[in-house]
């Protein structure tokens, strides 16, 4: 299979949900790829993009907006199944750039703030003993864990901007309900506030 289709299928649009040329390439092989390696219905799963190393096919107007929105060349994709099938395709790399990746073909993908969302918190069990898991804007599942950590960095403006690593070395920006649902949760250790889960300490910060 020839690599970097999207970069010789033009750079104009047509009306198709908001989809350019280029992202009608991505979806039709990605589809394939579904039915003739994942079996029907695959669409929606996670890809092994870590095992991928497609030609870079350059910058194709991609970006993750901090609300979570995505867009191309400034419109908005519209179409909810489009969003997580190209989320379920992202990857991270060393050179700190967040890439949508087929087996042939990886264009950057702009990302505002993090790509993902965590919208909702939810917890079993208390104190020490307790798990927190996160669900994402684009429907992903994470457990806080030492493999999947909550940072807690603090903005310009002296606001608290939490985390959580949801796979590789993407990210999921907490937003505000759930990260006062952590601070409910929080106990005092050491002179900062934090949570448990999975048997692992997460500082939220230093305490009012």
């Amino acid at each position: 299979m020839a690599a970097c289709v999207l970069g010789r299928s033009g750079w104009g649009r047509r009306s198709m949900e908001n989809v350019s040329p280029s992202l009608e390439q991505m979806l039709a092989g990605l589809k394939s790829l579904a039915t003739t390696s994942f079996g029907s219905g695959a669409e929606q799963k996670l890809r092994p993009v870590d095992s991928w190393h497609p030609a870079h096919c350059g910058d194709i107007g991609l970006e993750i907006r901090r609300d979570g929105t995505w867009a191309q060349e400034g419109v908005r994709i519209t179409r909810e199944s489009l969003v997580k099938l190209f989320a379920s395709i992202l990857r991270k790399d060393e050179d700190g750039e967040t890439y949508l990746i087929t087996p042939v073909e990886k264009v950057r993908v702009r990302v505002e703030d993090a790509p993902f969302l965590a919208v909702r918190a939810d917890r079993v069990g208390e104190g020490r003993e307790q798990t927190i898991a996160f669900t994402t804007n684009v429907g992903d599942v994470v457990v806080a864990d030492a493999a999947h950590p909550i940072r807690v960095v603090t903005s310009a403006a002296g606001e608290p901007r939490p985390y959580v690593l949801v796979r590789g070395r993407l990210e999921a920006r907490i937003l505000r309900a759930p990260f006062l649902e952590l601070a409910e949760w929080s106990e005092e250790r050491d002179g900062a506030m934090g949570v448990w889960s999975s048997d692992t300490w997460f500082s939220l910060g230093a305490r009012a």
